[in-house]
């Protein structure tokens, strides 16, 4: 019987992904939004409003650990590709330091906002026991983050990820993003360990010898065993199988550090090779499984996480500052970036939408931030949405800000 309600409920949840990402790609929004609405709808803020008593029976608390398990798995998949993809775009070398004042810029500003809007909300919103210190940093944590693979895909679906704007605004994300999540593992391992000293020297030793030991002994052999068993990019199956042991043995360590799975799945990713040829095989054997079938699963489970009551009272005026914080940081902080860059205003205002883009990656910061206690399901109901609206906001912002047209332009002179 758990079997039957657990391959109904992966029918419901797929099922309701692909319609509404199909639906809202017509309108040329990425495939993924329409995944993360189908989440949010099948919640108690739509579905268990409209149906409660068929949204309990579908989703029973009991059968919510074997989602849990395969939304986990998803995850982890997940964040190895990101980790494997993360990398700066051809000739960003280039462009280093025009693209480290927008990553950077993107990242601080949006950092200091979520500080200061943490004063406000932290009596408000923060579970009980949770300091304000731990609250702040979360909060800064999450309004910096940037969606690079969804930032990625909108530029490939615009035939823009070889422009200027399009090289600008990822080698920003990479570089923004790098700092982003070496925060909010700080923000973990602070929040996992209290006030205990020696646990936080611990954790964080253990992320640093882990680190060591992918970068400087695993990445060598890894390098040297695809050069001898996968010379044309793709690894036969025992090869992928050991990589696939590499990515969840490196998060069973961070897990067992006390700090999120993800990391560690993020970490092995990011220790390949940079190859593109590999990275082309891993998206088209691991990537498609993970996106079409194990994402959703957790799309449906952040909407489970949802409340419906949290826009009642002060909620929508909460929630509309979020907003405000989290868009303005980005767009602000990427467009200034890029005109200390030498960008005209146009330009450099389409960067800061693009650095706006949330997407996926925010909403693994809120699990990260659920799963550590940092935050309750009001707080994370107001996030979810702004990750909708803030990618949602990017294709539109683009067509404005480059006046309706592509900007398809190739860099002259880039080695």
């Amino acid at each position: 019987m758990a079997h039957s309600l657990l391959l109904l409920q992966l029918i419901v949840i797929l099922g309701c992904a692909r319609i509404l990402g199909l639906i809202l790609r017509l309108f040329g929004q990425p495939m993924v939004i329409g995944e993360m609405v189908a989440g949010l709808m099948l919640g108690p803020a739509v579905f268990g409003t409209l149906a409660p008593t068929l949204q309990a029976a579908l989703f029973q608390r009991s059968s919510l650990p074997e989602l849990d398990a395969i939304s986990q798995l998803g995850l982890v998949l997940f964040m190895f590709i990101v980790g494997a993809e993360l990398r700066l775009p051809a000739g960003a070398k280039a462009q280093i330091v025009a693209a480290s004042w927008i990553g950077v810029l993107s990242m601080l500003l949006p950092m200091a906002l979520g500080f200061a809007v943490a004063v406000p909300l932290h009596p408000l919103l923060a579970p009980p026991g949770v300091t304000f210190w731990p609250f702040a940093l979360f909060m800064a944590a999450a309004m910096s983050i940037t969606a690079f693979p969804v930032m990625a895909r909108i530029l490939k679906d615009r035939g823009e990820t070889q422009t200027r704007i399009g090289r600008l605004s990822l080698t920003g994300a990479a570089v923004a993003d790098v700092f982003s999540w070496i925060m909010l593992a700080i923000v973990v391992v602070l929040a996992g360990s209290g006030s205990d000293w020696s646990r936080i020297v611990q954790m964080l030793t253990g992320l640093a010898i882990l680190s060591a030991l992918l970068f400087g002994a695993l990445r060598p052999l890894i390098a040297w065993l695809l050069a001898r068993y996968a010379s044309d990019g793709r690894p036969a199956g025992a090869l992928l199988a050991t990589l696939l042991i590499g990515t969840f043995a490196s998060a069973y360590a961070t897990a067992s550090l006390g700090v999120h799975p993800v990391f560690g799945a993020f970490l092995f990713g990011a220790c390949l090779p940079r190859d593109d040829r590999l990275l082309h095989s891993l998206i088209e054997r691991i990537e498609h499984v993970a996106v079409l079938v194990l994402l959703p699963v957790f799309f449906a489970l952040a909407g489970l996480n949802t409340t419906a009551d949290a826009f009642s009272g002060t909620g929508a005026g909460n929630m509309l500052l979020i907003l405000l914080v989290a868009v303005g940081g980005k767009i602000i902080g990427g467009s200034v970036g890029a005109r200390i860059a030498g960008e005209p205003w146009r330009p450099a205002l389409a960067i800061g939408s693009l650095m706006n883009a949330r997407g996926l990656m925010e909403l693994i910061v809120m699990k990260v931030g659920l799963d550590a206690g940092l935050i309750g399901k009001p707080l994370f109901t107001m996030l979810l949405v702004m990750a909708i609206v803030t990618t949602v906001m990017t294709g539109p912002l683009l067509n404005l800000f480059e006046r309706g047209k592509r900007e398809r332009s190739k860099i002259a002179g880039v080695s």
